[in-house]
C-alpha cells in the first residue's frame, strides 16, 4: 500500500500552528484507525491527533518541540514497515524558488521554539529556518530581511511574505537603500539582572506559564489600558439565585452559579454598545458579528485559561449555564479542545473567587475590553424610597472594566460598564428559569 500523508488538522478558528509535544508511536509501529499518534499543544491546550488511516508509521517528519502549521504533513503511514520514503532534503537553486522547491524545504525546516534564529541587529525579530533558507538562496541580506513586514504570528515573516518581497524588485531595492541611509534602530530594553541569595529556589516556567507571560506583555505593549469602576447593588440577584438554585439543580441537573448571570448582563450591554465587541487591525476596526464571551478560569496548577461561550447572544440563561458548567468541568479535567478557547470577542474574569473586591485586568488580545467582577459582600448602603432614605444591609460588588484606549474612549468604556451594572441591579426577583 502506498504511503498516506497525515496532516495536522484544523483545531479551531484563528489557530494556525501547534507544537509537537510527544510522539505516541515510533517509526515502524502499527497504527490502528483513529488511534492517537501524537500529542500536540496549541495556545494553552494539549490534545491528541488520531490517525486517519491504519497501517505502519513509516516516517515522522517533525521532532518533539517543533512548531507545525495547520495543514502540514506531520508523518507518513504505509502498508508495511520499511517502505521507501520520499526525500525530504532541502533543494537549493540559483533560480527563483518554485512552489515545489519551497514545499520540499518547508517540511524539515518548520519553525520551532528552539530553532528560531535571532536577527543580529534587531533584538526582537525572529526568522524560521525556511525563511532564512530562501533568503540565502536568493541573496537577500539580513538588512533587507528586517524591512519585510511580517504577517505571521507576533509579526513574524512567513514564506508568503518573503516570496512577495522577491516578486517586487523595485520595492526591494528601495528598502535596501532605505536601510543603508536610516540610523540603526534602538535596542530593545533588557530586563534587569536578578541576583540570587542563599536558600533561593529556581523554578523553571512551564510551557503554559511562558505563553501566558508573553501574551500579557504583548497586550500591555499593544493597548493603552484604561480601567473604569462601578459599584453595583446585586441584592435582588443574590436573593433570586438563593431562591431558585436548589429547584434548578433538581430539575436540570445543573448548578446555577453567578457566572451565567454576569454573562447574560454583559451580552445585553454589548447589544446596546456593539463597538465594545471589536478588534483592531492596524488602522482599521473589525466590528464582530458574533458575541463570544470568554470566561477566565484559574487551573489547579495556578495557570490561566479562557474557555469561550460561542454565540452567547443566541442562548437563554439555561443554555449559558449548561455551557459554563461544561467548560468549567473540561478545564478542571484538562479536556478543553483548541476550539473551546478560540474566537472570543469579550472576556469576563471573576477576581471575587479569590476574595478580591476589584482588579485591573489585562485585555485578552485581540479583544479590546475585559470585565472583572469582584467579591459580593454585605455592606451598609443608603436605600432611596418614595418615603425617604434609610440605611440597609445590601449585597454589593465592584465591576472593573479595562479597555483599549486607542479605540474605546472613557465615555464608551464607562457607559458600557454602567449599563452592565444596571442590568444586574434591575434583576427580576420573580423571574422563572
Amino acid at each position: 500500500m502506498a504511503n498516506q500523508e497525515v496532516l495536522l488538522p484544523k483545531m479551531g478558528e484563528s489557530i494556525a500552528e501547534a507544537t509537537i509535544i510527544r510522539w505516541l508511536k515510533e517509526e515502524g509501529e502499527t497504527v490502528e484507525l483513529d488511534e492517537p499518534i501524537v500529542e500536540i499543544a496549541t495556545d494553552k491546550v494539549d490534545s491528541e491527533v488520531p490517525s486517519p488511516f491504519e497501517g505502519i508509521l513509516s516516517k515522522r517528519l517533525f521532532e518533539e518541540g517543533d512548531v507545525v502549521e495547520v495543514g502540514a504533513v506531520i508523518c507518513h503511514i504505509g502498508g508495511e514497515a520499511g517502505a521507501s520514503q520520499p526525500s525530504t532534503e532541502p533543494v537549493k537553486s540559483k533560480e527563483k524558488p518554485s512552489k515545489e522547491i519551497i514545499e520540499t524545504v518547508e517540511q524539515p525546516l518548520q519553525t520551532s521554539q528552539t530553532d528560531d534564529v535571532k536577527s543580529p541587529s534587531l533584538g526582537d525579530k525572529f526568522y524560521s529556518p525556511l525563511v532564512l533558507n530562501i533568503a540565502r538562496t536568493e541573496g537577500v541580506s539580513m538588512q533587507s530581511l528586517e524591512q519585510i513586514t511580517g504577517t505571521g504570528k507576533n509579526g513574524r515573516v512567513t514564506k508568503r511574505d518573503i516570496l512577495a518581497y522577491l516578486e517586487n524588485p523595485v520595492t526591494s531595492k528601495a528598502a535596501e537603500k532605505s536601510v543603508k541611509e536610516s540610523p540603526a534602530p534602538k535596542a530593545k530594553p533588557k530586563s534587569p539582572a536578578v541576583s540570587l541569595n542563599p536558600g533561593d529556589e529556581i523554578i523553571e516556567m512551564d510551557r503554559m506559564r511562558k505563553l501566558i507571560a508573553d501574551h500579557m506583555v504583548m497586550s500591555k505593549h499593544t493597548s493603552p489600558h484604561v480601567t473604569s469602576f462601578v459599584e453595583v447593588d446585586v441584592t435582588n440577584l443574590v436573593n433570586w439565585r438563593n431562591s431558585v438554585k436548589n429547584d434548578f439543580q433538581k430539575r436540570e441537573g445543573e448548578k446555577i452559579t453567578f457566572t451565567p448571570l454576569f454573562i447574560e448582563a454583559v451580552v445585553k450591554a454589548i447589544k446596546d454598545f456593539p463597538l465594545i465587541n471589536i478588534s483592531v487591525d492596524g488602522d482599521t476596526i473589525i466590528k464582530r458579528k458574533d458575541i463570544n464571551i470568554g470566561m477566565a478560569a484559574a487551573l489547579p496548577s495556578g495557570n490561566l485559561i479562557v474557555p469561550v461561550i460561542k454565540n452567547a447572544d443566541s442562548k437563554n440563561l439555561l443554555g449559558i449555564t449548561r455551557e459554563v458548567n461544561d467548560l468549567a468541568s473540561r478545564a478542571r479535567e484538562n479536556k478543553l479542545t483548541p476550539d473551546n478557547i478560540s474566537g472570543g470577542t469579550f472576556t469576563i474574569t471573576n477576581v471575587g473567587t479569590f476574595g478580591n473586591v476589584m482588579g485591573t485586568p489585562i485585555i485578552n488580545q485581540p479583544q479590546v475590553a475585559i470585565l472583572a467582577v469582584g467579591a459580593i459582600r454585605k455592606k451598609p448602603a443608603v436605600i432611596e424610597t418614595e418615603q425617604g432614605d434609610y440605611i440597609g444591609i445590601r449585597h454589593m460588588m465592584y465591576l472593573s472594566h479595562s479597555y483599549d484606549h486607542r479605540v474605546v474612549d472613557g465615555m464608551l468604556g464607562g457607559t458600557f460598564v454602567r449599563r452592565v451594572a444596571d442590568y444586574l441591579e434591575s434583576w427580576d426577583v420573580n423571574r422563572e428559569v
